[in-house]
């Protein structure tokens, strides 16, 4: 029995379960909704426009939707903005966030406010997801499109154009769709792959021989390398989306976090990978050491 094989078949265990977590985090309400790749924060996208819209009351187009709307709902969320400048996206049919993840994106409110102030610390509020969408294979977030379904559904008469929504918003994010197709067939080959590796490591177990050190050199290697593009990818995803959204956002009140704990979820993974890898090359030296070591004893004995 190869008793440090245990090592790495523990290893790749570990790794093959953070890569599902990795997969399937946010999938459903209630599952790992806040592991995800980026955060779009949409609670404050009309508090300039509330601004603009009071100073332009005055102006020959104040009939239009978006003004009669912002005077419609003056009276009723007036003391909220000046007081803690909570959520205006709530009066236009919104949610306070967005969450996208691989294979879906959830929704819901900021409690017990979005917006930190004297009497709420930032450390207090916390994510209430309502909903998420459904499952769905190489799944590409586009916010644009999912505001303006829920602008639509509100019964506002008001779409994202009336609130200036940036179109350079949509054309970064357009530029990264391939590598979020890419990040989603990443994964799946990861998952089989480490798969595969915790298989063969789990024989090994039971098995002597270099052969098995090596073949297992190879999957951990193959995996690591494929589970290490993948997170890369993912990492640059959530860190060039993020960048284009606060860019271009800022003046609309719109922003977005990269997905922090999802990282450190899909890093891991491959650390780990690696890990088991450096473990079986290690078996592997030393499996080929005491090949040497009885046939230099039996040169020895025949010259004798």
């Amino acid at each position: 029995m190869r008793l440090l094989a245990i090592l790495p078949v523990a290893l790749s265990a570990a790794a093959l379960i953070l890569s599902f977590l990795c997969l399937f985090a946010g999938s459903k309400k209630g599952f790992m909704e806040d592991y995800a790749v980026i955060t779009l924060n949409s609670s404050q996208i009309g508090q300039s426009l509330f601004d603009d819209g009071d100073s332009s009351s005055s102006n020959s187009d104040s009939d239009n939707a978006l003004t009669s709307f912002i005077h419609n709902v003056t009276s009723s969320i007036e003391d909220e903005i000046e007081d803690t400048l909570t959520s205006f996206a709530k009066d236009l049919g919104l949610h306070d966030f967005y969450s996208a993840h691989l294979l879906d994106f959830c929704e819901g409110y900021y409690v017990p406010g979005p917006v930190p102030n004297a009497t709420l610390d930032s450390s207090d509020i916390s994510q209430n997801v309502t909903s998420c969408s459904n499952r769905t294979a190489m799944y590409t977030f586009d916010p644009k499109e999912v505001l303006q379904k829920e602008l639509n559904k509100s019964g506002v008469d008001v779409n994202l154009d009336e609130l200036n929504w940036p179109e350079d918003i949509n054309d970064g994010l357009q530029a990264l769709e391939a590598a979020s197709n890419a990040t989603f067939v990443l994964y799946c080959i990861a998952i089989a792959l480490i798969a595969i590796a915790f298989l063969t490591a789990l024989v090994a177990i039971f098995l002597e021989g270099r052969l098995w050190s090596f073949v297992n050199v190879m999957m951990d290697w193959l995996a690591f390398l494929v589970i290490g593009i993948a997170s890369a990818i993912a990492t640059a995803f959530a860190v060039k989306a993020s960048e284009v959204i606060n860019k271009y956002g800022n003046d609309i009140g719109v922003s977005a976090t990269k997905g922090s704990k999802f990282l450190v979820l899909t890093w891991v993974a491959t650390g780990l990978m690696l890990v088991a890898s450096i473990v079986w090359c290690f078996d592997c030296i030393q499996g080929r050491r005491r090949y040497r070591g009885p046939s230099r004893s039996y040169a020895g004995d025949k010259l004798r």
